[in-house]
C-alpha cells in the first residue's frame, strides 16, 4: 500500500529499512544547534517566513491582472476584464498581505522589538503597493514597447509579452523593486528569485531601473543591488553589472548596503557576454562591446571594444553624495 503526498509516494509496509528513526534524531539535534548558534532559540513555533511557493503565486497573479489579456486566464473575455482584475487583485493582495506580515513579524522577533504595530505596517505597505499598480503598468508599457522596437526579430508587442524572457524578468523587477522600497525586501527578493528561476535573468530587487529598459534574449544577465540603470537601455545576455571588490570591517565582516555596482546612464547599449564591475558609470549613449572586461568609468558617447578597451577615455568617476 501506498500514500501520496506533494507528488511523493511513501510505502506504508517495510519496504527498505531506512533507520528514519536515527536519522530524524540527528536531523533534530543538528536543527538545535543551528538555532543556537543563530540565536534563535525562541522562535515563533510555526511558519515564520515567507512562502517562496504563495509569493510565486501571488506574482504570477499580478502579472496577470497588469496584462489580463496576455498573461491572464485563457478563456479571459474583454467584457469580463474589469471584474477578473479586480477579483484577482482582491485575492493577490490579500494573500500579500499574509507574507508581508510574516516577513514584519519575522524581523520584529529578531530585533526584540514589540509586534503591536506590525498588522497596520503590513497594511499600510500593501496598500501603498497597491496604489502603485496604475503606475507600473503604465511603466512597463515603455519596457514592452522597448523590447519590440528593439528587436528586429519581434513581430508584435504581443509576442514580445507572450515569448521574451527579459520582458518576464522585468515585470517582476518592477514588483520586486516597489516591494523592496516599501521596506519587505525578503519578499521582494522571493519574487525576483521566482523569475531568475525560470528566465535565468538575476536581478536584484534593489537595482534602479529606468524607463524603457530591454533585456535582450538574457539567459545569464546579472544585475546587482546598488546597480542604477537610466532609460532606454538595452542590455544583451551574459552581461553583469557587478561589484569589484566586498569592503569588509576590522571582524573581517562584509559591509552590507554599499554602492558597489555600475551606474549606466541613459541611451547604453551593452552587448552579450560584457562584464562591467565596481561603482563606475558608464557615461549616456555609450556602447559596451561583447565580452568586454570594464572596471572603470567611461565618459559619455564611448563606444568600447575589446580592441580598444584599454585605450578609451576614462571618466571621472562617480562619488555618491
Amino acid at each position: 500500500m501506498t500514500l501520496k503526498k506533494g507528488g511523493l509516494t511513501r510505502a506504508t509496509d517495510s519496504e527498505g529499512s531506512w533507520q528514519l528513526d536515527h536519522i530524524v534524531s540527528e536531523l533534530h539535534d543538528i536543527r538545535t544547534r543551528w538555532r543556537g548558534a543563530q540565536q534563535r532559540t525562541t522562535e515563533c513555533g510555526a511558519r515564520e517566513f515567507p512562502s517562496r511557493e504563495a509569493l510565486r503565486d501571488i506574482a504570477e497573479a499580478l502579472c496577470g491582472a497588469l496584462f489580463p489579456m496576455r498573461l491572464g486566464p485563457s478563456d479571459l473575455h474583454q467584457e469580463s476584464e474589469d471584474f477578473y482584475i479586480g477579483y484577482t487583485l482582491d485575492a493577490a493582495l490579500n494573500a500579500l498581505l499574509h507574507q508581508v506580515r510574516l516577513e514584519l513579524r519575522y524581523d520584529a522577533r529578531r530585533a526584540a522589538s514589540p509586534q503591536s504595530d506590525v498588522d497596520l505596517l503590513a497594511r499600510a505597505i500593501v496598500a501603498e503597493f497597491a496604489l502603485s499598480l496604475p503606475g507600473l503598468r503604465a511603466l512597463l508599457d515603455t519596457d514592452v514597447l522597448a523590447a519590440y522596437q528593439g528587436d528586429p526579430a519581434a513581430r508584435s508587442v504581443d509576442e514580445v509579452l507572450l515569448c521574451y524572457p527579459g520582458v518576464l524578468a522585468v515585470i517582476h523587477h518592477r514588483i520586486a523593486h516597489k516591494l523592496y522600497a516599501l521596506g519587505v525586501p525578503l519578499v521582494a527578493r522571493i519574487i525576483s528569485e521566482a523569475a531568475h528561476s525560470s528566465t535565468g535573468i538575476d536581478i536584484h530587487p534593489g537595482a534602479q531601473i529606468g524607463a524603457g529598459f530591454f533585456i535582450d534574449h538574457g539567459t545569464g544577465v546579472v544585475i546587482g543591488e546598488t546597480a542604477v540603470i537610466g532609460e532606454r537601455v538595452r542590455l544583451y545576455q551574459a552581461v553583469t553589472l557587478g561589484a569589484k571588490r566586498f569592503p569588509a570591517d576590522e571582524a573581517g565582516t562584509l559591509q552590507k548596503g554599499l554602492p558597489r555596482h555600475p551606474v549606466v546612464e541613459d541611451d547604453v547599449v551593452i552587448y552579450a557576454g560584457a562584464t562591467i564591475l565596481g561603482r563606475v558609470t558608464i557615461g549616456r549613449g555609450s556602447t559596451i562591446g561583447g565580452n568586454v572586461w570594464l572596471t572603470r568609468s567611461v565618459p559619455p558617447g564611448s563606444q568600447v571594444t575589446q580592441a580598444n578597451s584599454q585605450n578609451v577615455p576614462v571618466a571621472a568617476e562617480l562619488v555618491e553624495p
